[in-house]
């Protein structure tokens, strides 16, 4: 899904396009293949009010458990190694077969676009110094920097940047946010098989210029430029060897960090690029990637000094680390939604809007974000997150019902779909392994009971979780996005019926029409109406169950400097360093 979607503790994807995936609290969406998946474990629940009630006072407890005092001293004395509890195994480090933030937060390491982020999160200057367009915003050009080489030595040119954004858009690549790129001339036609990829409206007159036409103006090009996916790739490598090119042995970088080793299900361990354009500035040693899933797991890595950022925190647990680790505990909004998708396809229970709109009736959003998490968390009556201001948010009609009219109405429309207690609906309910996403799946089916559903819970880990989910193995299925573009269209994108992140497989002229006109729209006010209108259309078709906006929780050493909260989460590793002093 768009805005890259969302890992544990931490998901563009819808992601990317907007999103990426996140395992977990603020951590994204993915699609690809699993090096080693987990086991699908199978709960089989009779949930009722009162494992509801077990739930919540699983959650308040917890927090009370006694812990020590924490520990988080860097790797050892005057060395720069940072750990980072990560969330997930990632499927892939090809930046153009990822879209969870678990694998993006590496791939941004390891590659570099056009277009960088500063510390903070604003778009600066990465392998191009500078760039123009034309007055009517159809023509790009953009300047790379003198003297770029991959980290073997091979020099860098404009010829990789075309290279790589004809493979992104090759039908074969299946990139996750191919959509985000079609204003490029040809860029669907290229996108679909209908013409050759050496159509699409991009080219490299010299080795420094890169020219991009569009067939109409873009309000996202910049940002979508930014992304990992979008940056050059090393060509000669992956002729040469294939889909063995992201091996250790094998992989040039463009970034700040090289690939040392690859233990899967163990660690990844970059270390610099001295041939980086600003290799003089990068401080750290080595970055230290840890899959470490369970956000419990993280927090306890934490606390020993083991890891020294961990992207993720326990709810239960989080009242224990305000009162005790408030130096380390960074908590903010970003642009991030937390939901369930409904699987549209023929024969799937949920494809009946009566029992979609029932569920979403039913489903008590405070209950989950105060008293299951209780992190500050916004209830979602709406799709696309208040973080993003300037979008005018819809609303779900039923939003200001009290909570008994809403069950009249909900029980109504499962009677008349022909199910109640007498009769139940049995439904599976899938989520990708954590302790917090449980809770959550035990708590919705416990508040969906009343209605006559009893609720099966399957859970994976992400990688496979969203393989599934894409492969449409599911009724209904969690999904976290967190955007890749600070744009309501990353989000909305990922529902047009062309979009490869669409899991619902919402299939919708009308949809599609409004995100089509979307994307071409010059005016603000007009295209901000026509998104409003397609984030109405997913709400009033029940196409998603909306349950909070994310914010972040990280554990972050607070001997790492260089470290700045920004609404997208991106934190590239070339700006932080550890104070060794002590």
């Amino acid at each position: 899904m768009g805005p890259r979607s969302c890992p544990a503790g931490q998901e563009r994807g819808i992601c990317q396009g907007w999103h990426q995936k996140m395992t977990s609290r603020p951590t994204g969406v993915t699609r690809s293949s699993c090096m080693s998946p987990t086991s699908p474990m199978q709960c089989a629940a009779s949930l009722g009010a009162g494992l509801l009630l077990s739930v919540l006072s699983l959650s308040f407890g917890a927090s009370g458990s006694a812990m020590a005092a924490q520990s988080t001293s860097p790797a050892s004395q005057g060395e720069q190694i940072l750990r980072i509890a990560n969330g997930a195994e990632p499927a892939s480090l090809d930046p153009q077969q990822t879209s969870g933030t678990w694998e993006t937060r590496i791939t941004r390491d390891l590659f570099e676009p056009l277009i960088a982020y500063s510390a903070d999160g604003e778009l600066i200057p990465g392998l191009a110094e500078r760039w123009e367009s034309s007055a009517d915003g159809l023509s790009w050009t953009f300047h790379l920097r003198e003297g770029l080489e991959w980290s073997d030595g091979t020099p860098l040119t404009a010829e990789d940047a075309v290279f790589a954004l004809r493979r992104l858009l090759t039908p074969a690549t299946a990139a996750h946010n191919a959509t985000l790129y079609y204003p490029i001339v040809n860029a669907r036609a290229v996108n679909t098989g209908a013409l050759a990829p050496e159509q699409l409206g991009i080219a490299a007159p010299d080795a420094q210029t890169l020219t991009i036409t569009l067939s109409h103006p873009s309000a996202t090009l910049e940002q979508t430029l930014a992304m990992s996916e979008a940056a050059p790739l090393p060509r000669h490598v992956i002729a040469a060897k294939g889909a063995d090119w992201t091996r250790p042995a094998n992989m040039a970088t463009s970034g700040a960090f090289v690939l040392k080793t690859w233990s899967p299900q163990a660690e990844i361990r970059l270390t610099p690029n001295p041939r980086y354009h600003a290799a003089d500035t990068v401080a750290l040693d080595e970055v230290v990637y840890l899959p470490i899933e369970e956000s419990h797991a993280a927090l306890n890595r934490f606390r020993a000094g083991e890891v020294e950022i961990a992207y993720g925190v326990p709810a239960s647990h989080y009242t224990w680390i305000q009162d005790n680790l408030a130096a380390a505990l960074h908590t903010y909004p970003i642009l991030g939604e937390y939901f369930y998708v409904f699987n549209l396809r023929e024969g799937s229970p949920v494809a009946d809007q009566r029992i979609r709109r029932a569920l979403n009736l039913a489903t008590r959003r405070e209950v989950i974000t105060e008293r299951i998490l209780g992190m500050g968390q916004i209830p979602s009556w709406h799709f696309v997150p208040k973080a993003l201001g300037e979008h005018q948010g819809a609303r779900f009609d039923f939003a200001d019902w009290s909570m008994d009219r809403r069950m009249t109405k909900a029980r109504e429309l499962m009677a008349d779909a022909g199910y109640g207690p007498d009769t139940p609906l049995e439904l599976t309910l899938r989520y990708n392994t954590l302790e917090d996403h449980k809770k959550i799946a035990v708590a919705l089916g416990a508040m969906w009971k009343p209605l006559g559903v009893k609720v099966t819970l399957t859970n994976t880990e992400a990688a496979v979780h969203y393989r599934d989910l894409a492969l449409g193995d599911f009724e209904v299925g969690r999904y976290g996005m967190i955007a890749t573009i600070a744009d309501a269209y990353d989000f909305l994108n990922a529902f047009s019926s062309d979009n490869t992140s669409n899991a619902p497989e919402l299939s919708s002229p009308t949809y599609d029409a409004l995100i089509e006109a979307a994307a071409r729209e010059g005016d603000v006010g007009t295209r901000q109406r026509q998104l409003h209108d397609a984030e109405q259309y997913l709400l009033d078709n029940d196409v998603v169950l909306p349950l909070y906006d994310y914010v972040t929780s990280s554990l972050v050493d607070p001997a790492i400097s260089g470290w700045a909260p920004n609404a997208l989460d991106v934190h590239p590793s070339r700006y932080l360093q550890l104070d060794t002093s002590h």
